[in-house]
């Protein structure tokens, strides 16, 4: 027997659209401004981040690549292309002959440091000044919950 479609109604439908509509422009305008800024994309910018976080600025690239919801081939590209400015090392695990660790060099920590004061203001420009302290708590609930629903996991703090 074949399950009937639950089609969204109307007012699913126009919450969907909005939420796609909202996520994708706020995606856009963070990376655009961020690119105009620093000259990173956002994705490199949230490597550098994840590395920024973590004791000794070092994570194996598995780890990285779980850490910013990316490919490994994805992530290999980029951490190449961060390798290039001199922001992010490889280094081979003693280990696990498979296995790599990205390093955030100091050059990279800098450049992190050198963006991260306009990628905060625009993130709370475009986003957390458009909301009330209700809308937050609301938003925080929501991401959660769909976090939890679509990975099995709490996000990330």
């Amino acid at each position: 027997m074949v399950a009937m479609t639950r089609w969204l109604d109307d007012d699913e439908q126009r919450t969907w659209r909005a939420y796609l509509h909202a996520s994708r422009a706020l995606a856009a305008a963070l990376d655009r401004e961020l690119q105009s800024r620093s000259g990173m994309p956002h994705a490199y910018y949230e490597i550098l981040v994840r590395l920024s976080e973590v004791p000794g600025r070092t994570l194996r690239m598995s780890e990285l690549a779980d850490a910013t919801d990316s490919s490994r081939s994805r992530l290999s590209h980029a951490v190449s292309r961060l390798e290039e400015y001199g922001w992010v090392r490889r280094e081979e695990c003693p280990t696990d002959r498979r296995g790599q660790f990205a390093v955030l060099t100091e050059t990279g920590f800098a450049a992190l440091a050198d963006a991260a004061p306009g990628h905060v203001d625009a993130v709370r420009r475009h986003l957390f000044d458009q909301l009330t302290p209700t809308q937050i708590d609301q938003l925080l609930n929501i991401s959660e919950a769909l976090v939890k629903h679509l990975t099995g996991n709490n996000p990330p703090p």
